[in-house]
C-alpha cells in the first residue's frame, strides 16, 4: 500500500490516506499511470498542492476514473479534527506521537478487516509512505513494529506487516495518486479551496461516489473509498453526517 499525510502544519484537521493495491499489480499500475500521463503531456509529479492548472484537468479526471474502474485499487483515509484530540491525556502532550498513532490506527484497522475477511489467505502487507513529518528519525520502523504487535493481539503468531519503507513520491506513482485523493478530501474538510481546477477534481471524485461533495464520512464497512472521521463522542457532538456510497462502477463483493 502507498500512504501519505495532510494537514500537519497548523490546519484545523489532519489526515492520513492509504492506497491499497495487490503487490502483483504494482507493475500494471506503474505502466498505466505513465501511459495516462503521456497521453495528456503531464510530466510533473502528481500532487494535490500543484493540481491547479486547467490544462491538466483531463489528466486528473482520467486518473480518477481509472482508480474507480479497477477493483484492485482501494483508498482509505482517516480525518482527525485537532480540537478533538486529547493530546495531554493520551499522547504525552506530543502531537508528533498523536499523529503517528492515528496513522498506525488507519493501517491496522484495514489490515485487521482484510485478515478477518480472508482468514485462509496468506497475508503480507508492504507499506510505502512519503517521508513522515516526524521528529522521530525511525518513525517508519516504529509503525511497522507497532502494527505487527497490534495485529498479533487479535491474530496470534503472525507478522503480516513485512515492511514500512519511506519512498520518494516523485518515483512512486501510487503515493502520488494517494496524495491526490487525500488532498481532495482534506481540502473539503478544511473548507479552504478556491481554485477552480481543484474544485472540479473534488467534484469528479464525489460524483463517482454518488455524492455532490466530499463533506461526509462513509460507513465503516465501505471498501472502495472509505473516509473515517475520528472524533471523541464523550467530548463533542458529531459535526458531520455519514453518507451511503453509490459507486458509479460497483465494487465486487469478492476480490
Amino acid at each position: 500500500m502507498a500512504c501519505d499525510e495532510s494537514g500537519v502544519h497548523g490546519a484545523t484537521h489532519y489526515g492520513f490516506g492509504s492506497l491499497w493495491l495487490k503487490w502483483q499489480r504494482r507493475g500494471d499500475f506503474h505502466r498505466d499511470f505513465y501511459d495516462i500521463a503521456k497521453r495528456h503531456h503531464f510530466e510533473d509529479e502528481c500532487k494535490w498542492t500543484t493540481a491547479t492548472r486547467r490544462y491538466f484537468l483531463p489528466f486528473y479526471c482520467e486518473l480518477i476514473e481509472y482508480f474507480f474502474k479497477h477493483p484492485w485499487l482501494v483508498f482509505h483515509c482517516v480525518v482527525v479534527r485537532k480540537e478533538a484530540v486529547k493530546v495531554d491525556v493520551y499522547h504525552d502532550r506530543n502531537w508528533d506521537l498523536a499523529r503517528r498513532k492515528h496513522f498506525t490506527m488507519l493501517l491496522t484497522d484495514k489490515m485487521r478487516k482484510a485478515l478477518k475477511r480472508f482468514p485462509n489467505r496468506q497475508h503480507e502487507f508492504r507499506v510505502w509512505c512519503d517521508p513522515i513529518a516526524s521528529s522521530y528519525a525511525k518513525a517508519d520502523e516504529a509503525i511497522e513494529v507497532i502494527s505487527n504487535n497490534i495485529l498479533n493481539q487479535r491474530f496470534r503468531s503472525i507478522q503480516p506487516v513485512t515492511s514500512v519503507v519511506t519512498r520518494d513520491s516523485k518515483e512512486t506513482p501510487a503515493i502520488q495518486l494517494c496524495d491526490l485523493l487525500l488532498g481532495a478530501v482534506m481540502e473539503t474538510w478544511q473548507r479552504k479551496s478556491t481554485n477552480n481546477t481543484k474544485n472540479e477534481i473534488r467534484k469528479q471524485i464525489a460524483e463517482h461516489l454518488g455524492w455532490s461533495a466530499l463533506d461526509s464520512d462513509t460507513n465503516p464497512n465501505e471498501r472502495k473509498f472509505n473516509i473515517w472521521y475520528f472524533f471523541d463522542p464523550t467530548r463533542e457532538i458529531r459535526r458531520v453526517s455519514t453518507r451511503n456510497v453509490t459507486l458509479r462502477y460497483p465494487y465486487p463483493n469478492v476480490r
